[in-house]
């Protein structure tokens, strides 16, 4: 179960750079804003936040490999990480697209399953 376990976080780890990516350096493409209902102009005026906020879900990538791969502590760091993960995707739903409730709320609740089954498991 620790292998599953560290599976659904690397994969909620690599959905994370995925999102990294699209904000950081192809927000301005109009296949990627245009989805998300911005035109050109304001997607322009919104492209720094929505960078900085690429550059968060990069962090918070780090953070899930870190919990995916570290040998000390891994419960605390995975926990963390996915409950900010599942906060964020409940924050995206309200305040932005329902969609982040697949994307990254649901991938990150089944992942935090995964890792306290695991960890009861290993008790």
């Amino acid at each position: 179960m620790q292998i599953v376990a560290t599976l659904a976080v690397a994969f909620v780890a690599f959905v994370h750079i995925v999102i990294s990516v699209v904000e950081m350096f192809l927000w301005k493409n109009p296949l990627v804003h245009e989805r998300l209902g911005f035109t050109i102009d304001v997607a322009n005026q919104v492209a720094p936040i929505v960078k900085n906020a690429g550059l968060y879900n990069g962090f918070i990538a780090a953070g899930l490999i870190w919990g995916a791969f570290t040998k000390s502590d891994f419960l605390s760091i995975r926990v963390f990480f996915l409950v900010c993960v599942v906060i964020a995707g409940i924050f995206g739903a309200l305040t932005l697209k329902r969609t982040t409730l697949v994307l990254q709320t649901l991938p990150a609740s089944i992942a935090l399953i995964f890792v306290f089954i695991a960890a009861n498991s290993i008790r």
